[in-house]
């Protein structure tokens, strides 16, 4: 993979007004839609979704997720032995995970009635064609984390 997931950090700033936190590293630029997943049950597992082409960003604005990726080698027929990653982040962090195309992702939350807002820089009807489903046991043991 030529693009790693990485997280993207804001900033925060208080005074006696309250907190201001700025996404100033995160451009909105690419973004085409957004939503919102609330996981109420921690045992629930979305995963594994791949995108070919289809970049995403992950803001945890309630609870906390573990949110994991694995770089896909053949997206009709990707290797069972692939490595992959995850980062567990508590809404509390103020950070944008960015996972890029070529890589599929998977979250859970790991505290009842987490949120987790989602960016695309695909439109819905774009994405249609993009979208990669595979067995969450997969590449990760979710019930270790």
């Amino acid at each position: 993979m030529d693009i790693k997931p990485k997280v993207i950090n804001t900033e925060s700033f208080q005074n006696e007004t309250g907190t201001l936190i700025a996404f100033n590293e995160f451009s909105l630029l690419p973004i085409k839609r957004l939503y919102s997943i609330e996981n109420t049950n921690p045992e629930v597992v979305r995963a594994w979704q791949g995108h070919k082409i289809e970049n995403k960003w992950f803001y945890v604005i309630e609870g906390a997720f573990v949110i994991a990726w694995v770089g896909i080698d053949d997206f009709e027929n990707p290797s069972t032995d692939l490595s992959s990653e995850f980062k567990i982040i508590e809404a509390s962090e103020n950070v944008v995970l960015h996972i890029p195309r070529g890589f599929a992702n998977g979250l859970k939350a790991i505290k009842p009635n987490s949120r987790v807002l989602v960016f695309s820089d695909l439109s819905l009807i774009e994405a249609e064609n993009d979208n990669f489903k595979y067995i969450s046991r997969n590449w990760l043991d979710w019930d270790k984390l």
